[in-house]
C-alpha cells in the first residue's frame, strides 16, 4: 500500500536483465499495452526492467509464483510507471508531458508542506528543486541517476512525488539543524566540543511516535471498514491468500476480488492520511494528539512501511462469524 522513495546518499544500480517474463510473453504484452508505454516509444525491455525492479523490491524471491507475480504487476499504476521509466530514459516527449502535467502539482504540494501561498517564492523553489534530481543532474551523472528509477508504481506518481518532496524538505531542515549544532558547539580555537561523526547521522527522536501514530490511525481506519472489506484485506495480507483463493472463500469471482481490493487500498490510505492530518482521537470530539503536517505524515508512512512489529494478525483478526457461503457470486 505504501510506495518507496529514496533517501539521500543511496546508490542505485539497474539490475541485469532477468527471465522475469520467460514463458509469459503474453503477460508482458498485456502490461505494456495497459501502460500505454508505446506513446513514449520506450523500448519494451526498458519497461520490463522497470517492472522487474518493482517486483524485486516487493516480492521476496522465495515466495514468488507466476500467479502472485501476475497479481502484483496487475495492481500497479502502470501508466505512471511507464511515464516514470520513459523520463528516466530521457525521452523528450515524456519529459515534456511530465513538466506540463506535474509542475503545478509539485508547487501546490510544496505550498501545503510549507504552509504558504502557492505563488510564494518558497513554494516555487521547493517544488522546482525536485526537477534536477528527477532528471538525474544533481550529481552530474545524467539520466542513470534519475530519482524516477526509485518509483515502483505501487502508489500513484502524485502520491510518490509528494512523499519525496516532503522527505526532501525534512532532510533540509535536519541539515540546517546539524550545521547550527556544529556552530554552537565550536570552541574559540575552532575545535568541536563534541564529535562530528555522531551528528551527521542523527536518529529521528520522533520515529517511535510516528510509528505509534501510524499504527493507531491504521487501526482506526480499519475499524471503519465494512466486515467483508476487512476480511478481503485479512485474507490477502495477513494470510497471503491468492485472489482465486479469496474468491472461493467469499463466493466472488477473482476479478471482483481484485477490483474491491484496489478500491479498499485507496480508500484506506486516504482515511489514514485524513486521520493523521485531523489528529488522533478527533472523531471522539477532542484530539488526543494534534494533527500532523504533510511532511510528518510522509514520515509516518515511511516508518510504518519498514516497521516489522506491526501485527497484521492483530489489526485484521479473524471474524467471529463465518463469511458468506461459497458459491454466491457478487458482481
Amino acid at each position: 500500500m505504501i510506495e518507496d522513495y529514496p533517501k539521500r546518499g543511496t546508490e542505485h544500480r539497474c539490475p541485469d536483465p532477468s527471465p522475469l517474463f520467460d514463458g509469459q510473453p503474453s503477460l508482458l504484452d498485456r502490461l505494456y499495452a495497459q501502460s500505454k508505454a508505446s506513446r513514449w516509444e520506450i523500448p519494451r525491455e526498458r519497461f520490463a526492467a522497470a517492472l522487474e525492479r518493482s517486483a524485486k523490491k516487493a516480492l521476496p524471491p522465495a515466495t514468488v509464483t507466476p500467479q502472485k507475480l501476475q497479481e502484483y504487476l496487475g495492481a500497479l499504476h502502470l501508466e505512471d510507471l511507464a511515464l516514470a521509466a520513459a523520463c528516466a530514459e530521457g525521452i523528450e516527449a515524456a519529459w515534456e508531458h511530465f513538466f506540463a502535467t506535474y509542475r503545478a502539482y509539485l508547487r501546490a504540494a510544496a505550498a501545503t508542506i510549507l504552509r504558504c501561498s502557492v505563488g510564494s517564492a518558497e513554494a516555487r523553489d521547493l517544488g522546482d528543486s525536485l526537477f534536477t534530481e528527477l532528471y538525474g543532474l544533481a550529481d552530474g551523472k545524467g539520466a542513470e541517476r534519475s530519482l524516477f528509477r526509485y518509483f515502483h508504481g505501487r502508489s500513484s506518481l502524485k502520491t510518490w512525488l509528494r512523499a519525496v518532496l516532503a522527505r526532501r524538505h525534512v532532510d533540509s531542515i535536519r541539515a540546517g539543524r546539524r550545521f547550527e549544532d556544529i556552530d554552537e558547539n565550536e570552541s574559540g580555537d575552532g575545535q568541536l566540543k563534541t564529535p562530528l561523526g555522531g551528528q551527521l547521522q542523527p536518529v529521528d527522536v520522533h520515529r517511535d511516535r510516528y510509528i505509534v501514530s501510524f499504527t493507531c490511525a491504521l487501526q482506526t481506519a480499519l475499524e471503519r471498514l465494512k466486515p467483508q472489506e476487512k476480511e478481503r484485506l485479512r485474507l490477502y495480507y495477513a494470510e497471503e491468500k491468492t485472489l482465486a483463493e479469496i474468491g472461493r472463500s467469499l463466493g466472488e469471482h477473482e476479478s471482483s476480488v481484485s477490483r474491491h481490493l484496489d478500491r479498499v487500498r485507496r480508500d484506506l490510505r486516504q482515511a489514514v492520511e485524513d486521520i493523521l492530518r485531523q489528529g488522533l482521537g478527533s472523531a471522539n470530539g477532542s484530539a488526543v494528539q494534534p494533527g500532523l503536517s504533510d511532511a510528518e505524515i510522509a514520515l509516518c508512512f515511511e516508518y510504518g512501511a519498514g516497521e516489522t512489529l506491526i501485527d497484521l494478525d492483530k489489526l485484521l483478526p479473524r471474524p467471529k462469524s463465518p463469511g458468506p457461503a461459497a458459491g454466491k457470486r457478487t458482481p
